[in-house]
């Protein structure tokens, strides 16, 4: 599992990525089972994520962020990422972000994808 915290900071909102290989959607429920297993992610406000599975497609959840699993998910299918779920971590900080929030979202994706381009 890859983590990288503190990837942006907006107006009281930290946002974090996570990812790693999975196989399946039971793949990707263990994933996230074991992110939340930390109490910090646990407690986060919305842990949004998507996955190009080779058996069974697209697979996304918003967690309550609105547009951002399919954000996550577009960005998967463009780096032609298999089999690899990402997880963007949003605390809330008290302060509405709109749109900006899909920028952060796409900050965190490229940063989860460069650290994977570079092992």
């Amino acid at each position: 599992m890859r983590q990288i915290e503190n990837v942006v900071s907006d107006r009281g909102s930290k946002y974090a990525v996570s990812g790693g290989p999975v196989q399946g959607r039971a793949g990707c429920e263990a994933f996230l089972a074991t992110l939340k297993r930390t109490k910090k992610y646990a407690k986060a406000t919305h842990n949004s994520w998507a996955c190009l599975l080779s058996e069974g497609g697209p697979v996304k959840n918003d967690d309550g962020e609105s547009g951002a699993g399919a954000v996550i998910l577009r960005m998967l299918e463009r780096a032609e990422l298999r089999d690899t779920i990402v997880v963007v971590t949003r605390w809330y900080g008290g302060v509405h972000l709109g749109g900006d929030r899909f920028a952060h979202v796409v900050t965190c994706v490229r940063a989860f994808l460069e650290a994977e381009r570079t092992d």
